[in-house]
């Protein structure tokens, strides 16, 4: 399991959530919602820091992480966050 983050992506992130080198940002497990690996479940997003990560990526100093108690909702998915360019923000592929 991997994460993957577009340059548009990363760009709106880095504006919505003021990020800056140094800054960690979780993708969660979230109740409610929809998805296409978990029904029931949605994929939400914080800017916090790891307590027990087990994917990182880091892009120009700023940590994307997904925590250990969070891997069973990407059921073995690689997490790719691509850009509409229509709503104007990140979405969400499981591959």
């Amino acid at each position: 399991m991997n994460i993957y983050i577009c340059d548009q992506a990363f760009q709106w992130y880095k504006e919505e959530l003021q990020l800056q080198r140094g800054d960690y940002v979780r993708f969660f497990a979230r109740y409610g919602g929809c998805s296409n690996v978990q029904k029931g479940f949605s994929l939400g997003v914080n800017k916090e820091a790891p307590i027990d990560a087990a994917i990182m990526l880091e892009k120009d100093g700023i940590i994307f992480f997904i925590e250990q108690n969070d891997t069973w909702y990407f059921d073995g998915h690689d997490l790719h966050v691509e850009f509409d360019e229509k709503q104007n923000e990140p979405i969400f592929m499981y591959r």
